[in-house]
């Protein structure tokens, strides 16, 4: 599965109202793991952004006025989301201005590009009910350094939001062997428990088994008690 984790940075908060894109960032996952395949674009979007937008992303005017304007740098991004699903934090908010872009270039809406949006907000807010879920409160409570984001950046926050997603989406999807898929042994091995060789069992180490519990114990508490592990070790005890 290929998934492209994107972000955007606008002139102001209302598209509506005439704001445009400034920057897009784009990072990709296959197989969930990251790859260095990015897509990273400033646009100029011939206008000045509000004052505080311009807190926010720290992108100026003067630096935006000889980046290319966001319809000639939309066939290269049409062309890197194509058939991928996208993963965008407050999805609506992005998909509403790059809409608005596509339009304005005669183009379809974003989802006649792409393969579906995943909305990691409405995720987030689906596991963690009642709790702060920005960008930054994710990082926080998923560990990971967003120490380099001191203003918002398209390709960083595309970066940082893959990290937050991978650790969302954590686990094994199936637990089922596909034993068609299992090669044939290359030499004829004998019935005769005898003949085979001694099984060597290495038992985890004191500070092995101490991590196991914290990170049973992390489950825990962001499943809100719903840790199959822990259910099936009380069962067996």
């Amino acid at each position: 599965m290929r998934l492209v984790v994107l972000d955007t940075e606008t002139t102001g908060l209302n598209a509506k109202l005439g704001d445009r894109i400034i920057e897009v960032g784009c990072v990709e996952i296959l197989n969930r793991r990251l790859t260095e395949n990015r897509f990273h674009r400033y646009v100029n979007p011939e206008r000045e952004s509000e004052e505080g937008a311009l807190k926010v992303h720290g992108i100026t005017a003067e630096f935006l006025q000889d980046k290319p304007k966001f319809h000639e740098v939309v066939a290269d991004f049409l062309d890197y989301i194509h058939g991928a699903e996208l993963v965008i934090h407050n999805a609506a908010f992005d998909v509403e201005f790059l809409n608005r872009e596509l339009d304005l270039a005669g183009l379809p809406s974003i989802d006649g590009h792409c393969d579906g949006i995943v909305d990691t907000l409405r995720l987030a807010k689906d596991l963690h009910p009642g709790k702060r879920n920005s960008l930054d409160a994710l990082c926080e409570r998923y560990e990971i350094d967003n120490s380099r984001r001191t203003l918002h950046g398209a390709l960083l926050d595309a970066e940082l939001l893959a990290e937050v997603y991978l650790a969302m989406t954590r686990g094994q999807d199936s637990l089922a062997i596909d034993l068609d898929s299992v090669p044939e042994p290359a030499g004829r091995i004998s019935g005769d428990a005898a003949e085979r060789p001694r099984l060597l069992v290495v038992a985890a180490s004191a500070a092995e088994l101490a991590e196991h519990e914290r990170v049973l114990a992390g489950i825990e508490r962001d499943t809100k008690g719903r840790c199959v592990w822990l259910r099936c070790e009380d069962a067996a005890s």
